[in-house]
C-alpha cells in the first residue's frame, strides 16, 4: 500500500483526495502539511516536524510551499506529484534541480480529460496553420493565480516556434500581432474550471473544448499520478507519461 502524504491536506483538494483514498485498498493517507489542521491526519506545518513514513508527496497548494516540499521529499527520499500553478521561473528551476535527486511528477491539470485536449490541441494547431488562437479559461473566484496553469498548458501545446503568449488584452494598442496566443481569464462564483481554444479563420472557427464539473476529478488523477510515480527515483514527468500518450 503506497503512503500518501498531501501539502494542502486541509483544502478543497485534501478533502477530494482524501475521499477518493478512502474508495480505494492501494493508498493510505498518512498525514499532510497546511496552516490548517485536519481533523483526521496528522498535520504539519514545516517538513522538518514530519514524522510519519511517506512514499508520495501530492501537493495542491500555492507556490510558496516549494520550499518545505523539496526539504520533505530530500527528507523523506521519496517522489513528488506538484499539482500547483503559478510557479515563478525560479522556483520551476528548483523543481528541476529536485528531479536529479528525486522523481518528480509536475503538471497544470491532472484530469484526463484536459491532457487528452493537450494533445488535440497541439494536431489542430499543426493542421491550422495561420489560424489565430485564442484561449479562454474560467475558474471559481477564489483561484489566486491567472492565467490558470492549463491555459499555458494548452497555450504551449499550440506554440509554434515563432508564437508569442499574451495573457489578457488592455489599452488602445491591442491590435492582434501575427503568430500571436492569447488568454484571457474569467473568475467568477463556483466555476471548477472551463477551458476554450478556439482555431479562428477566415470564415470558420473551432473550438476545443474542456468542463470539469467537480474536483473528484483532479483527486483521481493525483491518486493515478501517485501510483505511477511511488517507483520513480529522479526524472520529470507529466501527466502523458502516466496515461500512456
Amino acid at each position: 500500500m503506497i503512503k500518501i502524504f498531501i501539502v494542502g491536506i486541509s483544502g478543497k483538494m485534501g478533502a477530494n483526495i482524501i475521499a477518493a483514498a478512502k474508495q480505494r485498498t492501494d493508498v493510505e493517507i498518512v498525514g499532510g502539511m497546511d496552516s490548517v489542521k485536519c481533523a483526521d491526519f496528522p498535520t504539519y506545518t514545516r517538513a522538518a516536524d514530519v514524522n510519519v513514513p511517506v512514499d508520495v508527496i501530492i501537493d495542491f497548494s500555492r507556490p510558496e510551499t516549494l520550499d518545505e516540499i523539496i526539504l520533505l521529499a530530500k527528507r523523506k527520499a521519496c517522489p513528488v506529484v506538484l499539482a500547483t500553478t503559478g510557479y515563478d521561473e525560479k522556483q520551476i528551476q528548483k523543481i528541476r534541480e529536485l528531479s536529479t535527486k528525486a522523481g518528480v511528477l509536475h503538471s497544470g491539470n491532472m484530469s484526463l480529460g484536459v491532457n487528452l485536449l493537450t494533445g488535440l490541441v497541439k494536431k489542430a494547431a499543426r493542421a491550422l496553420e495561420g489560424f489565430d488562437i485564442e484561449i479562454v479559461e474560467k475558474h471559481h473566484n477564489q483561484k489566486v493565480d491567472a492565467p490558470s496553469g492549463t491555459a499555458l498548458m494548452l497555450a504551449n501545446a499550440a506554440k509554434s516556434e515563432n508564437s508569442e503568449i499574451v495573457a489578457g488584452r488592455h489599452g488602445s494598442s491591442c491590435k492582434r500581432k501575427d503568430n500571436e496566443i492569447s488568454i484571457s481569464s474569467v473568475r467568477g462564483g463556483t466555476i471548477v474550471g472551463e477551458h476554450d481554444v478556439m482555431f479562428i479563420g477566415d470564415d470558420e472557427i473551432l473550438t476545443l473544448s474542456h468542463t470539469a464539473l467537480s474536483r473528484k476529478l483532479f483527486a483521481l488523477g493525483a491518486l493515478k499520478a501517485a501510483l505511477f510515480m511511488a517507483d520513480k527515483k529522479s526524472g520529470m514527468y507529466d501527466m502523458n507519461d502516466v496515461l500512456g500518450l
